[in-house]
C-alpha cells in the first residue's frame, strides 16, 4: 500500500494511547505468558478495561456479506460507517480515492492511531506505520529480534516498506479474506491497533528517541 500520509511514528500514538488510558483511571500491569496465549490475553484485557472497552460485541455487528461475496471499498466503507465502532466514536473513517482506493481509519481508542485498509487479490490488507528504518539503533539485531518474537503479536506481521517519498519504514499489517464478515474485519482493526501499541512498548529500547518527530 502506497498511500500512508501520516509521518508520525507509532511512538507518538503510543504516548497518546497511554495518556487516554490514564485519563480513564486505568493502570498498567505487566504479565508473563506463553506466546500461544497472546490472543486469549488480548480478549481478557479488553474485558478488564471496562471504560476503555469498546462496549459492543463484534458478533452483534450486521454481517450482510453472503458466502463468497467480496467486499468493495465503497461497500466496506458504508458498513464500517454504520457499525458501532464508528457510531460510538471509537473510530472515524474516510475513503482515499485513487487508482487503488483505500480506507483511512483513525482508531480513537488507540491514541488516534491511523490505519490504512486496501482490498486486492481477494485479500483485505490493514496496515499501520511503526517507525522509519533510520531511527533504529542496530537494524540487523532488531530484525533478528522481530523474527524471534513475532508470535507475541497475533494476526499481525512486521515488515519494511518503501513509501512514496522513497523512505523506508517499518510497518505492521494484517491480512484476511476479502469475503470476511464485518465482525472479523473490526476484530482485525482492533487487534492490529493493540499490537502496534504493544510492539512499540516491546521494542522501544531499539529506537533512537532523539530522532523521533
Amino acid at each position: 500500500m502506497k498511500k500512508i500520509k501520516e509521518t508520525k511514528s507509532s511512538a507518538f500514538y503510543q504516548q497518546q494511547y497511554r495518556q487516554r488510558l490514564r485519563e480513564q483511571g486505568l493502570i498498567k500491569k505487566e504479565v508473563w505468558i506463553l506466546p500461544e496465549n497472546a490472543t486469549k490475553l488480548f480478549e481478557i484485557e479488553k474485558q478488564f478495561r471496562l471504560v476503555s472497552n469498546t462496549c459492543f460485541n463484534n458478533k452483534q455487528e450486521n454481517n450482510k456479506m453472503k458466502k463468497n461475496e467480496v467486499w468493495s471499498i465503497t461497500d466496506l466503507y458504508q458498513a464500517l460507517h454504520d457499525s458501532q465502532l464508528v457510531k460510538q466514536d471509537f473510530a472515524s473513517i474516510e475513503v482515499i480515492d485513487g487508482i487503488d482506493a483505500c480506507l483511512h481509519i483513525v482508531m480513537h481508542e488507540y491514541g488516534d492511531l491511523p490505519l490504512f485498509l486496501s482490498i486486492s487479490n481477494q485479500q483485505i490488507i490493514v496496515e499501520a506505520l511503526l517507525w522509519p528504518v533510520d531511527i533504529v539503533k542496530q537494524p540487523t539485531q532488531f530484525n533478528e529480534e522481530i523474527l524471534y518474537t513475532r508470535k507475541l503479536f497475533p494476526l499481525s506481521t512486521i515488515a519494511i516498506e518503501k513509501t512514496g517519498d522513497g523512505s523506508l519504514n517499518y510497518i505492521m499489517y494484517g491480512a484476511l479474506s476479502a469475503s470476511s464478515l464485518l465482525s472479523d474485519i473490526i476484530y482485525e482493526l482492533e487487534t492490529l491497533s493493540d499490537n502496534v501499541i504493544k510492539a512499540t512498548e516491546a521494542y522501544e529500547q531499539h529506537i533512537n528517541i532523539n530522532k523521533l518527530n
